[in-house]
């Protein structure tokens, strides 16, 4: 597929890098020479310099034979009109924008479309993440929560870290039966910086993260079950007033009382009068003394997010230490993110991971439905499809011992008629039947996609 990314940020860059593995002839667009140079020589792609909606660097681009068109740079307003030059000037079939501005995602479903602003799909890795940290507020204990295709079934991740909690052989078998029959399966264990698949003899460690496959429903009890108990929230503390905190606060200050502290004096005034429902700060909040004053022992989840690492890091470092119960921080590095695995930062929320779990979905790929990150980037969760029907399929009518599957592959879970199924009706695999995957190196997504890809005789 020729792709076309204008934006060589942190959103292009990580794109750059996840498409330039699945054989795409990428072209990617930035004003900045250096950070162009950067990825050239990590990736195999071709680069251009210039602005991004100018006609002639579309052209240079070649966009008129261009499969796909994604508009990741800073501003809203450059990407809105990139894509509408590309669809008219050069009928470049598929567009997306990222689109920061919660203005304008409010209104997207009258704003774009053919007949007015010609952008396919919106990306908003802000509002994913959003939406994923009121999850995790949600559920006191859940260490991640993702939703699959069918919206009732979800991936959610817990660490085993209270040595008060009694630890079976078969950790199933702690749960009622109206959960286990309802749906529920343990996809897979980290331990030790690897993931193993779970089976009857394994004996769960203290420190163990385990990932479920259950229904949205069974989410509450199993955070129960396996995590000392935590009240609801009710006091919340975000820093940073940027996109991201500004949507948090909006979704979160109706049933939370919520502080926000901004650093930037002209923003923080910009929020009071938008958020009326949270109480705004100008400060810094590495000050021990505004902490202090806001009665930070009293914070239930002290949230993070400004654009910078160091800043979320030093800042939720110092609410811990002075008394906020959790503490969740947005860090964009990867090396920072492993070493917050042992520290006193509870959780550690990926960019990178919200923003191809947000663009794979609008792929046109038929087998694969999702793809998800999880522990920033070590595996991806994969959910295919088996389409076609046994003359067709390479895995529809097979037993799962017929399937050559690559090389450290996890069959997590299967999904049939929207329903969570037991292993001893897996076999064998029906059409459209949903599996979920996981993969300990990204390269083998491709080989994924080719393994549940009908032959070309399915139409």
């Amino acid at each position: 597929m020729k792709i076309i990314i204008l934006g060589a940020g942190q959103v292009g860059g990580t794109l750059a890098e996840n498409l330039s593995n699945y054989n795409n002839d990428i072209t990617i667009v930035d004003i900045n020479s250096y950070k162009l140079k950067q990825l050239q020589e990590k990736y195999d792609l071709k680069t251009i310099k210039g602005h991004a909606s100018y006609p002639n660097v579309l052209k240079d681009a070649q966009a008129e034979d261009a499969d796909m068109l994604i508009a990741v740079t800073y501003s809203d307003e450059i990407n809105i009109l990139a894509c509408h030059i590309a669809y008219t000037l050069f009928k470049t079939p598929n567009r997306i924008a990222r689109i920061r501005s919660s203005d304008y995602i409010q209104e997207s479903c009258k704003l774009f479309s053919p007949a007015s602003i010609p952008i396919d799909h919106v990306i908003s890795p802000e509002m994913t993440i959003a939406n994923n940290i009121c999850n995790l507020i949600e559920y006191p204990g859940a260490l991640q929560i993702t939703i699959f295709s069918n919206k009732n079934i979800n991936l959610l991740a817990i660490k085993l870290d209270d040595p008060e909690i009694k630890l079976i052989e078969n950790i199933i078998s702690m749960f009622p039966d109206s959960v286990i029959e309802s749906g529920m399966k343990i996809a897979a264990v980290y331990r030790n910086k690897k993931f193993i698949l779970p089976e009857l003899s394994t004996e769960l460690q203290t420190g163990d993260e385990i990932f479920f496959i259950t229904i949205s429903q069974n989410i509450k009890l199993i955070v129960n079950e396996l995590q000392k108990y935590e009240k609801p929230y009710k006091r919340i503390m975000i820093v940073g007033g940027g996109n991201i905190g500004a949507m948090l606060a909006d979704k979160l200050d109706k049933n939370y009382q919520v502080k926000l502290i901004e650093i930037d004096q002209k923003r923080a005034s910009e929020l009071a009068k938008k958020l009326k429902n949270t109480t705004v700060f100008y400060g810094d909040a590495s000050n021990e003394e505004l902490l202090m004053q806001e009665n930070i022992e009293q914070v239930e989840v002290f949230i993070s997010i400004t654009n910078d690492d160091e800043v979320n890091i030093m800042s939720a470092m110092l609410a811990k230490k002075m008394g906020a119960k959790k503490v969740l921080v947005l860090i964009q590095r990867r090396a920072y993110a492993d070493l917050m695995q042992k520290s006193i930062i509870d959780i550690s929320i990926s960019p990178q991971e919200s923003t191809i779990s947000d663009f794979f979905k609008y792929l046109k790929n038929k087998s694969i439905v999702n793809i998800f990150s999880i522990r920033h980037g070590l595996a991806e969760v994969v959910e295919a499809v088996t389409r076609g029907d046994e003359s067709t399929s390479q895995v529809i009518g097979k037993s799962l011992y017929e399937i050559k599957f690559p090389p450290g592959t996890i069959i997590g879970a299967i999904i049939r008629n929207s329903e969570i199924i037991s292993e001893k009706n897996y076999n064998p695999v029906q059409q459209n039947d949903h599996f979920i995957i996981f993969l300990t190196d990204k390269k083998f997504i491709k080989d994924i996609e080719l393994l549940f890809e009908p032959n070309p005789f399915f139409l």
